[in-house]
């Protein structure tokens, strides 16, 4: 069952990711805005479906904080992109956070 919520999790990381990236830079369409927002609901639910499966480590809940956060953060950049608003200290957040969130899903931090 582990292995199965890490595939889906890893997965639609990827694919959020990805779906934001296109979101971001072709902002005219929308479908790839609402697979992005289903592909982060799918990581969302996999990641509880991990935590319930490892037992609720604190890292790993802290991982699904800063998780939920970039999500938003996301969000925000696609909107503030569509209204031409600044948006520089969004993206040096997103990264940032992105990187930790990934260096926590692999065990190099912790």
């Amino acid at each position: 069952m582990l292995s199965m919520f890490q595939g889906a999790h890893e997965g639609s990381w990827f694919l959020l990711v990805l779906f934001f990236l296109v979101s971001y830079f072709v902002p005219k369409q929308t479908i790839t805005l609402m697979l992005q927002r289903l592909f982060a609901v799918i990581m969302i639910i996999s990641g509880v479906g991990m935590l319930f499966s490892y037992g609720f480590p604190l890292l790993f809940i802290l991982k699904g904080v800063l998780a939920v956060i970039v999500i938003a953060i996301m969000e925000m950049l696609v909107g503030k992109k569509k209204r031409s608003e600044p948006q520089g200290a969004l993206w040096i957040a997103c990264i940032i956070l992105l990187v930790i969130i990934i260096l926590l899903g692999y065990n190099v931090i912790g």
